[in-house]
């Protein structure tokens, strides 16, 4: 079985590089170092990076062949968050970090893992909510150790 021992970040210029596979991935499923893949077209791969690493969407894995995979975040259900109320977004942020979820920010709203609670409290504090899926890469914050992307 090939092994991808090298992730290739998009942010390092190297999107023009052409990925002949494909994995698609959940976020829980992109923070791994090592773990059997399958690629969309089936393909097995042992993913083995020398430590964990957040995968993002459109990052490249290259495989001891030299052939690339492509990562795209799977769509899950989210919740988009906006809000008309002057600073009700920012209030809104203040609520989820301090509950420590994962968040997206948007150019004009919000993305968090749909949560039945968590929605009930934006919309308690003014927020709209849109449930959809969609692909969610929340941030991953000041401490989360991988601050080459």
């Amino acid at each position: 079985m090939l092994r991808a021992t090298r992730l290739l970040r998009t942010c390092d210029g190297r999107e023009s590089k052409t990925a002949v596979e494909e994995v698609s991935l959940s976020f829980d499923e992109r923070h791994r170092r090592r773990i059997r893949m399958t690629t969309v077209s089936g393909k097995a791969f042992l993913l083995d990076l020398p430590k964990t690493r957040a995968l993002a969407d459109g990052d490249l894995l290259e495989l001891e062949d030299g052939s690339l995979v492509r990562v795209a975040a799977r769509p899950e259900t989210v919740a988009d968050i906006c809000c008309e109320i002057p600073d009700g977004l920012t209030r809104i942020a203040w609520h989820l970090g301090n509950r420590h979820w994962p968040t997206q920010i948007l150019a004009e709203s919000l993305r968090i893992r749909h949560d039945h609670v968590l929605v009930d409290m934006v919309r308690g504090l003014g927020g709209e909510v849109t449930v959809r899926e969609a692909p969610f890469q929340p941030e991953g914050g000041a401490y989360a150790g991988d601050h080459d992307h």
